[in-house]
């Protein structure tokens, strides 16, 4: 880790930057983080030297405490790090850069809040309406697919997550294409009068 020799002071942000950490801010909002989260993130990830947390509330004008929630919620996600400064008893804070990196602790972290539970629910709902004789088959069918189908979607999302750069690079560039390397199956051609 490199230290920072000397305290940052507060400056204003460039047009740019601000623009960045509000639509960042909204964006995190449509993903399910909250603002604040997203905007603290969003500054960290735009700055060039790691920041106290004084600086990032002056920067974001948003209440110290605000921040300090913020900050731990990413320190959570490992999407910022702790950074020593020599000569300062404060703690300064600097995001993760490598987008690569980013993107699979985010991912991660989507994964075991989101779907691990639904997952979890959704078999104890399995087993429950296994042993409910009320329950039609088609129900307990319905919600075994459902069960299956998140099941799938997160054995795909770890070995999606388990690929090197180099693999997950090369799938996002083959897009669409990978279906290329499916079998075919035509689909169903339309009835006359329908």
């Amino acid at each position: 880790m490199s230290e920072i020799t000397e305290s940052p002071a507060t400056t204003a942000l460039p047009e740019a930057t601000r623009q960045f950490v509000l639509s960042w801010g909204e964006m995190g909002e449509r993903w399910g983080m909250n603002r604040s989260v997203a905007q603290v993130h969003a500054l960290l990830y735009a700055s060039e030297r790691a920041l106290g947390a004084e600086e990032i509330a002056a920067a974001l004008a948003m209440a110290r405490s605000n921040v300090s929630t913020s900050l731990r919620e990413l320190l959570a996600w490992r999407l910022i790090e702790r950074v020593p400064v020599l000569g300062e008893r404060r703690e300064f804070f600097r995001a993760e850069t490598d987008l690569w990196t980013m993107v699979q602790r985010i991912a991660a972290g989507r994964k075991a809040r989101e779907l691990d539970p639904a997952a979890g629910a959704l078999r104890r709902c399995v087993a429950a309406a296994d042993a409910d004789p009320a329950l039609t088959p088609e129900v307990r069918r319905r919600l075994a697919a459902m069960l299956e189908f998140v099941d799938r979607v997160g054995a795909w999302h770890d070995d999606v997550l388990g690929l090197d750069r180099a693999q997950l690079a090369a799938l996002l560039r083959l897009g669409a294409g990978v279906a290329r390397l499916l079998p075919h199956k035509p689909a169903p051609r339309a009835r006359a009068g329908s």
